[in-house]
């Protein structure tokens, strides 16, 4: 275990998530300087891409905090957790608390208490992939000339700029509106020694921003240099990396760098990478669940002798799955609102992602087998039926689908937006170009074409993680009334700018680090149900 991280609670048990795999091969509690990462990387090639896979690994983990909890959670997963918490944050993912979820504490917001497991979940898990992305940037010379070092380089600055990303939407409001409040403590390889002594306080909003910009930004110059080819989608390609650089301009709202990243990314996703949007065909199927289709940009990949899929229950599948056995069958799954499904037109094949009004599945979607394990199960009108069982086998107890982290189509989205909001081009024939691949027939861009490409993005991304982040972005608070939860004790109307909306730092990490105070994690006031409508 490294000492250097130790006082930061959870930075430890970050330590051993990726102990397996991380031996520490530079001096202890002194300044490392480029000629020490050269010798490493000159004598131990091979362990500059083991770090590497310790930061993918650190994405899809069995009970990572167990230690750090005390308990055995069965949502403890790596990041599908704090993708599981968002889904049930929000109000376009429904499901029943009726404690087969785990995610009861989500849907009624009392995950935002500093110590609840789920807050310090969600903390550890990112900084987890902060912690073992430093290693690698730390391990290996920046002026590295070499394809395969500046690959492994890219993918630490890219997976810490990620990784910074999600913590700065989940612990404070909009860039736009909160540039100069406080966010999260930014760790790099650069200051961690001077923090071990004094601690490290929160930097500001726009300065977690130049961070995720700075690594990005590098990410992008190496990979550009290096053309090294990416074995398998876990990892960071130019063409993901010009991605994430675009969804942080989206966050931003600087639109056209967003429009040139998302044009970029577009461009060496055809004609490098033979990447494409999935087909109408395909969209009128399960699916979802390989990063070998052609529209999967970066995925998490799973295998059947990781942990979590031995578990048989403690992984993405069992618990947001429905046509694979898990938690899903007793839970009854995740429901798309009542709202949103009403508003997906008739001709769109993605309206057969979910059950329909009656609980059944629209005419072709599903076969035979799955038709009969979604009776069997006696799901509830809307509920999901996007995501397609491991290797297509219904109701397998093999649950080692692959999970999207960005999709080709996200792409078109984020341009059609940039062009919308003025930064240039034709949104309109952006997006229509879009949904040919989506509705059959003829499609007219509606006037307000900004409601329009917010809409698709709910439709088109519902359970990969997003919708949160176009929540906090576009200040639309949380309005659960109508959706159809089937708890009264869930039904909230969350104004924008309520403090709920916002991640605590767990109270084990307040008394850790010397440089915060309780202030920097206040107490939360729980939302108050309101009627339903």
């Amino acid at each position: 275990m490294n000492v250097k991280y130790k006082f930061l609670s959870l930075f430890l048990t970050s330590a051993a998530l990726v102990g397996c795999q991380d031996m520490d091969l530079l001096p202890e509690g002194e300044f490392v300087t480029d000629k020490q990462k050269e010798d490493v990387a000159a004598q131990n090639p091979e362990r500059a891409q083991d770090k590497v896979n310790a930061i993918f690994a650190a994405f899809n983990q069995y009970m990572p905090n167990a230690s750090a909890l005390g308990a055995e959670r069965h949502n403890d997963i790596g990041y599908p957790t704090i993708m599981l918490a968002m889904s049930s944050n929000g109000h376009d993912e429904i499901s029943d608390n009726n404690g087969y979820n785990w995610t009861g504490y989500d849907l009624t917001f009392e995950d935002r208490q500093f110590s609840m497991n789920e807050c310090i979940m969600v903390w550890n898990n990112l900084y987890s992939i902060v912690f073992a992305a430093n290693k690698v940037v730390a391990a290996i010379d920046e002026k590295t000339e070499d394809p395969e070092e500046q690959f492994f380089l890219a993918q630490g600055y890219g997976a810490r700029g990620f990784a910074y990303w999600v913590l700065a939407q989940l612990y404070q409001f909009t860039y736009v509106d909160s540039k100069e409040l406080p966010c999260v403590p930014v760790i790099t390889d650069l200051n961690a020694e001077d923090a071990v002594t004094n601690g490290c306080p929160r930097s500001k909003v726009k300065d977690v921003y130049v961070q995720i910009e700075k690594d990005l930004n590098k990410a992008i110059e190496l990979l550009t240099s290096s053309k090294y080819k990416r074995g398998d989608k876990r990892y960071i390609s130019l063409s993901t990396a010009y991605g994430l650089r675009a969804r942080m301009y989206q966050t931003m709202a600087d639109w056209p760098k967003a429009l040139a990243d998302a044009n970029k990314a577009i461009e060496i996703g055809k004609n490098d990478e033979k990447l494409s949007i999935l087909s109408i065909t395909k969209a009128g199927k399960p699916g979802f669940n390989s990063s070998k289709e052609s529209n999967w940009m970066w995925g998490i990949l799973v295998k059947e002798k990781d942990r979590v899929v031995t578990s048989g229950i403690c992984n993405w599948p069992s618990h947001f799955g429905s046509l694979s056995y898990g938690y899903a069958n007793f839970s009854g799954g995740f429901q798309i609102s009542k709202k949103l499904y009403k508003e997906i037109k008739s001709e769109d094949v993605r309206k057969g992602w979910w059950l329909d009004s009656e609980g059944k599945s629209i005419e072709g979607y599903l076969d035979e087998a799955q038709i009969a394990f979604v009776e069997e199960n006696q799901y509830k009108p809307l509920t999901q039926v996007k995501f397609a069982p491991y290797n297509g086998v219904t109701g397998t107890s093999i649950n080692a689908s692959d999970i999207p982290l960005m999709r080709f189509e996200e792409m078109y989205l984020i341009k059609a937006e940039a062009e919308a909001n003025g930064a240039g081009g034709e949104a309109q024939t952006t997006l229509k170009d879009f949904l040919k691949n989506r509705i059959e027939g003829n499609y007219t861009v509606p006037a307000d074409i900004l409601n329009e490409i917010y809409l698709q993005r709910r439709i088109e991304f519902w359970g990969e993680g997003l919708a949160w982040f176009d929540i906090m972005r576009l200040k639309t608070g949380v309005d659960r009334r109508g959706c159809g939860y089937p708890n009264a004790s869930s039904v909230f109307k969350i104004e924008p700018t309520d403090n709920i909306l916002l991640w605590r730092i767990p109270e084990v990490e307040i008394q850790a680090n010397k440089a915060l105070t309780p202030d920097d994690s206040p107490a939360v006031t729980l939302p108050k149900p309101v009627a339903d409508i």
